[in-house]
């Protein structure tokens, strides 16, 4: 049905192709593997192909009332594999976007496929919930990780894998400082991830861990990391640059900038140009963030709020630019007077 373009092969010679809105997998060994997926979920002992596919609004219009599990099914049929034998992934991030990272030590390979968008459903374990299931709800991946390695894993390693991804992914989010749409905390993952993880179930390197104090471990975290940070650029721009922004930072502690303009008694368009400006420099990105550092601290009960609020002060004095240092002291005042 498409023309398939092979973007990249394993050691074990297991091929990445990239079609019109799936990314495919036919794996050339056995596998035995852990998934999320509704199609073949949990631990199976013979998987040979997963796909992570992008759903268009007509796909997902169709999916509202249809069954997730038969239209994995019928993907399959369209991609000409095997139900029986495959699992997939479902989200919103465009195929285009997907980021490939493999890593090696000696014998031990592997890689990570994923695919990112964290704009809109970003969340942080604990968060308030968006929705209750009840009978079996619709939701679809955003941050989607696929990982493959050429050794063999038991169940035990699988799950401890599992574990180590998750953690990975979270660290990626940490690292770019990803707010929480629900919260004032930083992201953990979306709401609607997706994950699967496959072993060579042919090797004769059978590894017992795949925490984070093995070899193995340190692979799949590194993949991951450099993956998913890679995937979210590409495919809604967030980027270690982009983050360093005043502004950006402390849109984690929203508030209604408005409502804030309405307060100035200057000329507000040379203050918001001037405010731009001043938001991308390095000294005001760092007070900043030591500031909003202090309404974490208060959050979590680690700090007194009137110790946190006066050196909040202090820190924002410090500042010299005029429209930051306005700025820093709104939000100071709303969030912990």
């Amino acid at each position: 049905m498409y023309s398939n373009r092979l973007i990249f092969k394993t050691s074990n010679d297991d091929e990445i192709f990239y079609l019109k809105d799936t990314i495919l997998i036919n794996f050339t060994v056995n596998r035995n593997g852990i998934s999320t997926s509704q199609l073949n979920p949990g631990t199976n002992e013979l998987y040979k192909s997963v796909f992570n596919h992008h759903l268009s609004q007509e796909k997902i219009d169709y999916l509202e009332n249809h069954d997730v599990y038969e239209y994995l099914t019928n993907e399959c049929d369209l991609l000409g594999i095997d139900s029986k034998y495959s699992t997939g992934l479902i989200t919103l991030a465009e195929m285009k976007n997907v980021s490939i990272i493999n890593k090696r030590f000696k014998n031990i390979e592997v890689t990570a496929i994923v695919t990112a968008g964290v704009r809109t459903n970003a969340s942080r374990a604990g968060d308030p919930a968006s929705y209750w299931e009840h009978n079996g709800e619709f939701q679809f991946g955003t941050v989607n990780i696929i990982l493959l390695t050429n050794v063999k894993l038991e169940k035990s390693a699988l799950t401890e894998a599992f574990m180590t991804v998750t953690e990975a992914k979270t660290v990626a989010l940490n690292n770019l400082k990803i707010p929480s749409q629900y919260s004032n905390g930083y992201a953990t993952g979306t709401g609607t991830d997706g994950v699967a993880i496959f072993s060579n179930a042919e090797s004769d390197n059978i590894l017992t861990n795949a925490g984070k104090h093995s070899k193995l471990g340190e692979l799949i975290g590194k993949s991951v990391i450099e993956a998913v940070t890679e995937a979210i650029g590409k495919q809604v721009w967030l980027t270690s640059k982009s983050q360093s922004n005043v502004l950006i930072r402390l849109n984690r502690y929203k508030l209604d900038i408005n409502t804030f303009y309405d307060t100035l008694d200057c000329n507000k368009q040379e203050f918001i140009r001037q405010l731009q400006n001043d938001s991308k420099k390095q000294d005001n990105v760092a007070i900043a963030t030591s500031v909003l550092n202090l309404f974490d601290e208060v959050e979590n009960n680690l700090i007194q709020k009137q110790v946190a609020y006066d050196l909040a002060m202090e820190l924002k004095e410090k500042c010299n630019s005029y429209p930051i240092k306005k700025l820093l002291g709104y939000w100071i005042n709303y969030f912990i007077r």
